[in-house]
């Protein structure tokens, strides 16, 4: 069983506990260090994307790796997504094969020349910024500014892969849930790379009219950050009386699924998930529970649209 996330990584500024860990970060540093040594393998066959964070987790690269997906296309048809296979990443998996044209391996380089081989001319991979033997055409770099980079410290003693300084590498970030500009977060990005583009996401939901607003809900979410899950419900007026978390990427057992029922009936409440939760629930116990769908919605989308134009066609 996966373990959740730490709270006090969260929080805005460390703990005594986060203190005591930090000295454990040096191994983070060290690998950091010597893979940005590597010399990366230089592709001219076909324009690459790279969507990741350095935050772990509830960054929402997947939706915005399809949101790329559906407007690159508009530019090129001959387009795929690379997502590296991990046994315990399945629900991304089959949410991208339904939405997107997927190649999965467990090597990505094998998954660029698969690409090449059936004429693709963009690959968009989703994850992978830390995998330096591979060049990428652009690189993009989620976060959620609710959680912006938490206590600030790399693991365990803090979220963060890398430290945030490594953002004068990356070609643009996205924030999720930063419809009010968040400028704090935005000023202390363009002092690390002032030449970054910065671009502002939030969620909104398409199958809202399928709900009835005057029932009660029972939530049930497995990841990066059921915070983000639950205010966007919130906010859309679903009156919540339950809500029950699993790790992220958790799989769900038979025994887990007659809980959150039992839980639902007892409350007399309708019972809603995530869309990638939805497809880690075997179809014979999927009655009863429906899934929220979500349109990522980017700020200033036309800059991002030249901003790819220009890259890929370079």
């Amino acid at each position: 069983m996966k373990l959740k996330k730490p709270k006090f990584w969260e929080l805005n500024k460390p703990t005594f506990f986060a203190y005591i860990l930090l000295p454990f970060s040096i191994f983070i540093k060290i690998n950091n260090f010597f893979l940005n040594k590597k010399i990366k393998k230089v592709k001219k066959d076909i324009k690459t994307l790279c969507v990741g964070n350095i935050y772990i987790g509830g960054t929402g690269k997947t939706p915005l790796v399809i949101k790329l997906y559906q407007n690159l296309k508009k530019i090129n048809n001959n387009i795929s997504v690379g997502k590296k296979f991990y046994e315990d990443q399945i629900d991304e998996e089959i949410l991208l094969r339904k939405k997107t044209n997927l190649i999965v391996d467990k090597n990505r380089q094998k998954i660029i020349q698969r690409a090449i081989n059936e004429n693709k001319k963009i690959l968009i991979f989703d994850d992978g910024l830390q995998d330096r033997n591979i060049t990428y055409d652009l690189e993009f770099v989620c976060f959620d500014a609710e959680t912006w980079i938490g206590n600030g410290f790399l693991i365990p003693s803090g979220p963060l892969r890398e430290e945030i300084t490594s953002l004068k590498k990356y070609d643009a970030v996205f924030l999720k849930n930063s419809s009010d500009e968040n400028p704090d977060i935005v000023n202390t990005i363009i002092k690390i790379n002032p030449n970054i583009n910065i671009f502002h996401t939030w969620y909104e939901i398409k199958n809202l009219k399928e709900f009835d607003l005057s029932d009660k809900f029972l939530i049930f979410s497995g990841i990066g950050n059921p915070n983000s899950f639950k205010k966007l419900l919130l906010k859309n007026n679903f009156n919540i009386i339950d809500e029950i978390i699993y790790p992220d990427h958790y799989k769900y057992s038979d025994k887990d699924i007659k809980f959150i029922k039992n839980q639902a009936i007892k409350n007399k409440a309708k019972i809603v998930t995530t869309a990638k939760d939805f497809t880690k629930i075997k179809k014979i116990d999927q009655n009863n529970i429906n899934y929220i769908d979500i349109d990522l919605i980017i700020k200033n989308e036309k800059n991002l649209m030249n901003l790819l134009e220009k890259r890929i066609n370079e």
